[in-house]
């Protein structure tokens, strides 16, 4: 499995996102996130389909401890995709 830009993209926390400027007290603290025009594009865009069972299960598994993240598979699937945004960044 690839990581993928999605129309879910802008639900996710971006490291480059700049915080909203924030007082002391916890309860005024704002965030907020910058979308590239990319990920603005993919917003507009019919939404995946989900498969809700399959999010139950895994939900389920999580919360029993049975689920199980292999984090080598990750990381190489991660730099994966990193190579190949970087080589299409090249080309263009």
């Amino acid at each position: 499995m690839k990581i993928e830009s999605t129309p879910y993209a802008a639900n996710l926390v971006r490291p480059n996102a700049t915080p909203a400027k924030t007082t002391d007290k916890p309860e005024n603290r704002q965030e907020s996130v910058s979308l590239s025009s990319r990920e603005s594009v993919a917003v507009g865009s019919a939404p995946a389909p989900t498969n809700n069972a399959k999010i139950a299960e895994i939900k389920e598994a999580i919360a029993q401890g049975r689920f199980k993240i292999n984090p080598e598979a990750i990381a190489d699937r991660l730099l994966d995709t990193a190579r190949e945004m970087i080589s299409k960044h090249r080309q263009a």
